[in-house]
């Protein structure tokens, strides 16, 4: 059996949101698997839903470049984030975020090895190493992605100067610049809200069922609610998914500025529609928000913490 260390129950900690002494419990049923103990918190209603997906865990910024219909969005990664802070690093930044735009490459290995727009002379893999020599600390091109409209608009919207980038892509035949604010709002919303999909047509059965095993799992591990029927069980079971995927679907999302702080992302567009006299429907987003996913070293665990799982 694997030890479980202070390290670790703090990672799970800061993954899901439980109790100290739960994940501790967790990673000794689950032998140290650290997806396998999120599981079991999940499955034990200790922790909501995973977190580690959106931790923040290094430092660097996002950036946007649009031209006519295409648009890219991209993530740099530094150190610290005095460099992430840096003029020139934003500046550099925003000159891969071009040179995105400008890539036919499909994949972050292809786009590493396409020319550096700056100097074609350069693949963007050596204008990297280049900034690298000048910045004197270690920086990765994470992640790009690139959206082409044209059946309609593309806008973006970057928070907090840089931490978070988003792209929205709607078709619409009649693209004013009411539209545009619209869709400014909507990527707003992606930015503060964090979707996961369009709308519910845009769920795939293997989250559905996977969420369904999670919901039926708490069901079944509280004493009151095992005991109802089988068909009680499963009415809550669809009634809890339902509520999740309003959580997790743009369109079904409350609306960050609806003044009644009811209507949904998609009663709001309608609203849109109906005023601009052509449909605006969301194809597609895409939401970066830097350091997301990545681990930092672990650092010492405070001391008392660590003692009381001795």
């Amino acid at each position: 059996m694997a030890a479980v260390t202070a390290a670790m129950v703090k990672q799970l900690r800061e993954d899901t949101g439980a109790g100290m002494m739960e994940c501790k419990k967790a990673l000794a049923e689950t032998d140290g698997d650290m997806e396998a103990a999120v599981e079991y918190l999940r499955k034990n209603g200790q922790a909501k839903a995973e977190k580690k997906a959106g931790r923040i865990a290094a430092e660097g910024l996002c950036d946007v470049a649009i031209e006519g219909d295409s648009a890219a969005v991209v993530e740099v990664n530094s150190e610290t984030d005095f460099v992430a802070n840096n003029a020139d690093f934003r500046s550099y930044v925003g000159k891969v975020a071009n040179a995105a735009l400008k890539t036919s490459a499909t994949d972050i290995d292809a786009f590493l090895e396409d020319k550096w727009p700056e100097d074609t002379s350069k693949t963007v893999k050596e204008a990297l190493t280049d900034e690298i020599a000048v910045i004197s600390e270690n920086l990765s091109i994470r992640r790009f992605k690139k959206i082409t409209a044209s059946d309609g608009a593309v806008v973006s919207y970057i928070h907090a100067g840089g931490k978070i980038a988003v792209l929205v892509h709607a078709a619409c035949e009649n693209v004013t610049d009411d539209v545009k604010e619209a869709l400014k709002n909507v990527a707003m919303q992606i930015a503060a809200m964090n979707p996961k999909y369009v709308s519910d047509a845009d769920v795939d059965q293997e989250f559905l069922d996977h969420e369904k095993e999670i919901i039926m799992a708490q069901i079944e591990n509280d004493p009151k609610e095992a005991a109802k029927p089988q068909n009680v069980k499963e009415g809550m079971v669809k009634g809890r998914l339902n509520k999740e995927l309003k959580e997790v679907c743009l369109l079904d999302q409350v609306y960050v500025k609806a003044e009644d702080g009811k209507q949904s992302v998609g009663k709001y567009l309608e609203a849109v529609s109906k005023a601009n006299g052509k449909d605006v429907k969301i194809v597609e987003f895409v939401r970066f928000e830097t350091g997301e996913g990545i681990e930092k070293k672990q650092e010492n665990f405070a001391e008392e913490v660590a003692k009381q799982i001795q």
